[in-house]
């Protein structure tokens, strides 16, 4: 009964050891930026995608959650901050909906699976990545205007995140190795 308790304890520190390591990828891919108004362009994206294919979707759900709830007490963990605020008050500044969006992205980034063929996994990259502009556009355009969200938040930023899909999908059979390894 010691033994089983003390593996299950072994496994517990390991996947929180996993979850703040997540944490430091997010907020270092947080601060490499291209400065855009009103909604920095990041490697954030990038990072979400290659936590879920790599942990799993429930240590990437565990990490984002951790990343978020860092944020929200004032850790400077996100694009911009201390610079444009910290806390609450960043996270329902016009960034917030994409970072909400970060928790279903890194959800179905997780279910990406080397039995499918690669098309498959870069249709369901990309549908991770969709659903980060389908938290992040409504709430940009709810405090800044449709055209503000749509030139700001889609336009200037979907180049990029396609060749950030393309990359992850590319690598994405080296990175599920990383979660054989967890």
């Amino acid at each position: 009964m010691e033994i089983v308790k003390s593996l299950q304890n072994q496994k517990v520190l390991k996947y929180l050891l996993i979850t703040i390591l997540g944490s430091i990828l997010l907020t270092i891919s947080a601060k490499i930026q291209i400065p855009f108004y009103p909604v920095p362009m990041t490697m954030q994206t990038f990072m979400v995608l290659f936590i879920g294919i790599a942990f799993g979707w429930k240590l990437g759900l565990a990490t984002v959650l951790l990343y978020l709830a860092e944020g929200a007490i004032g850790l400077p963990v996100f694009a911009g901050t201390p610079e444009k605020g910290i806390g609450i008050a960043y996270m329902v500044s016009t960034t917030g909906g994409y970072l909400f969006g970060f928790l279903v992205a890194v959800f179905f980034a997780g279910f990406v699976n080397l039995e499918k063929n690669m098309f498959r996994n870069f249709f369901l990259i990309s549908f991770a990545v969709s659903t980060i502009y389908l938290f992040g556009l409504p709430w940009l355009a709810y405090l800044k205007g449709w055209d503000i969200a749509y030139v700001y938040g889609f336009k200037q930023v979907i180049l990029s995140d396609i060749l950030k899909i393309g990359l992850i999908t590319v690598i994405s059979k080296q990175t599920l190795k990383i979660r054989n390894f967890i």
